[in-house]
């Protein structure tokens, strides 16, 4: 079962609390308890925080700790963990989940401080839960490059991979990042979720292309999380030779050899380096024979 002998007098430290994704009620009371009882809180955005201490009636000190934040803070904050209850939060969900935080943990454990967690929210858990798609094995992936050749270079990583995939995305975005994720991937199973835990909680289910197309012309708003389902279990053409060379001579004929390499690949099953070879070497022989 678990203990519900929690200390009353917790040591100093450094705590790394979860937060509300979106409803202020599913703060748990040993969360609001440690919030309570911190010397310091190392916020996010120390403004969003500043609405949820409000909402627990809860005056705190308060210090930024981002993306941004340099060696020397993480050092002061360090040094107070000595003797103080230092917490951990995101703008919302659990700390370190695509958020800043680990170098600060690292440092804590290399300085001998006491390090512990309370768990709670997470959007990445709450979408799979609501998606319907395989949850046995899921890798999150958290948000894709914004620039359209590192997106399709960071999606071929993860195409092969026989395991739901967790994605973070912005309504600007999300049309694009689902018409790459089809592209890179195959028109998979997705869900789209969104505004978790909130009144117009909303969890959208298709293939990526159905749901791109959903929201190419009405951008949603609020946080989003892409899901999407593992990849088939279609069984790659069997090719020898002269059978790889005529495909690639006919994927050639209208797509540049990178393209043409990774469609011959992806429709054999092969390594797509070792295809992309085969095909300069016969790109080059046709120009010999020209």
């Amino acid at each position: 079962m678990p203990d519900s002998n929690i200390s009353d007098s917790p040591l100093p430290g450094l705590y790394i609390v979860a937060t509300p994704i979106g409803n202020l009620g599913d703060i748990t009371p040993r969360a609001a308890k440690t919030l309570a009882s911190a010397g310091v809180i190392a916020a996010e955005d120390t403004r969003v925080t500043a609405k949820l201490l409000s909402h627990l009636g809860l005056r705190v000190p308060m210090t930024p700790y981002h993306d941004h934040s340099d060696e020397r803070t993480r050092a002061a904050l360090v040094a107070r963990m000595e003797s103080e209850i230092v917490v951990l939060v995101s703008d919302a969900g659990t700390p370190l989940i695509s958020d800043p935080g680990y170098k600060l943990v690292r440092d804590a454990r290399a300085a001998g401080r006491h390090v512990t967690t309370l768990p709670g929210p997470c959007a990445a858990i709450a979408a799979i839960t609501l998606s319907g798609l395989p949850s046995d094995r899921f890798l999150f992936a958290g948000f894709l490059p914004n620039k359209a050749k590192a997106r399709a270079d960071t999606l071929a990583e993860f195409a092969g991979l026989r395991a739901t995939l967790v994605f973070y995305e912005s309504g600007p975005r999300l049309s694009a990042s689902l018409a790459a994720m089809a592209e890179g991937l195959g028109d998979r199973e997705a869900a789209v979720a969104r505004e978790i835990s909130k009144m117009f909680e909303e969890c959208v289910t298709g293939t990526l292309t159905e749901l791109s197309a959903r929201y190419a012309d009405a951008p949603p708003k609020g946080e989003i999380v892409v899901i999407v389902g593992p990849p088939g279990e279609a069984v790659a053409e069997e090719a020898d030779d002269a059978t790889l060379d005529a495909a690639l001579r006919e994927a050639m004929g209208d797509k540049p050899v990178a393209q043409a390499a990774k469609a011959v690949a992806k429709r054999f099953g092969l390594d797509r380096h070792d295809v992309y070879a085969r095909a300069l070497t016969l790109k080059d022989f046709g120009k010999e024979q020209a």
